[in-house]
């Protein structure tokens, strides 16, 4: 299972390793999609009324994923639960939280928690948080309004220090050097397609990015490879992080934002406007930032 862009370059994406050149225009292949159902004039747009109404907004946020959305206790916490009560705040609401587990690809969780709901026992929430944005991707999925983007992730290399006192690991080192990484993740794929395979003795692989950071400040691997977010997160004090070129990633950086269902603009609207205000006057930054994160602005 893939909680949104560990799934993104390969299955959502439609990217591969060898390569793809895209169109200059992303939606060229397109081909339209049945019409979701449709509804009358005077649904559309409601659902913003509706919120401010009742006093309070449904986000959709992914289950134990630190440091972006996870329960200590009752208590929502993360990145992403931090910059959807932004969100509200500025609607002039509450805050509410569905945990929800991944899917099979970003396309499932969008139809059972933005669109359409879950077969049994699901809640179609007014916001997603983390969905990576491609614009090749969003001409597939007409139920949903792509927007609010409020960082860039990017692939990375946290390694022991004593292991590289003065030369930070490549992946060419994990020839002979050990490195953790998230069982089925684009990192994952990425060490084992390269040099032919040479590397695929020193792959260890973890259920997540939290065991991979255990194992690395344990000392069970040398390094770990996965996304810069989560490897700062799990630094140690005999751990580091840097991002060397990662020749021959099919995309190794992707933009980060929120989804709405397509039927409710204005809502989608008012929740890129709270975004882009806290990325303008540094409150996403300074959420970013007490996570002890690098915030990297999106790219619009």
């Amino acid at each position: 299972m893939a909680r949104g862009f560990l799934f993104l370059p390969l299955v959502v994406l439609g990217l591969s390793f060898a390569g793809q050149v895209r169109a200059a225009d992303p939606c060229a292949d397109y081909v339209p999609q049945p019409k979701p159902q449709n509804v009358g004039h005077d649904v559309v747009g409601k659902e913003l009324d509706e919120i401010q109404q009742q006093g309070h907004m449904l986000f959709a946020v992914y289950e134990d994923y630190p440091p972006y959305s996870w329960e200590e206790g009752s208590t929502p916490r993360g990145v992403d639960v931090d910059i959807a009560r932004l969100i509200a705040e500025d609607l002039g609401v509450e805050a509410r939280f569905n945990f929800v587990a991944a899917g099979e690809n970003l396309e499932a969780d969008l139809r059972n928690n933005i669109w359409k709901g879950a077969l049994i026992g699901g809640r179609v929430a007014n916001v997603m948080m983390r969905i990576p944005y491609d614009s090749s991707f969003k001409c597939r999925v007409e139920q949903v309004v792509f927007t609010g983007q409020y960082s860039t992730e990017s692939i990375a290399i946290a390694y022991d220090k004593a292991s590289y006192p003065e030369e930070k690991p490549l992946p060419a080192y994990f020839r002979f050097d050990t490195v953790g990484v998230e069982n089925d993740s684009i990192s994952d794929f990425y060490l084992s397609g390269l040099a032919g395979g040479q590397l695929h003795g020193n792959i260890r692989r973890y259920p997540d990015m939290v065991l991979a950071m255990q194992a690395l400040n344990a000392g069970e691997v040398m390094a770990v490879t996965g996304p810069l977010g989560q490897l700062e997160y799990g630094l140690s004090d005999s751990s580091d992080v840097h991002q060397p070129p990662l020749a021959g990633f099919a995309i190794s950086k992707w933009t980060v934002g929120v989804a709405v269902n397509f039927r409710y603009r204005p809502l989608s609207y008012a929740v890129d406007d709270a975004i882009n205000y806290a990325l303008q006057d540094g409150r996403i930054a300074q959420i970013f930032e007490a996570y002890g994160l690098t915030h990297q602005m999106p790219e619009r």
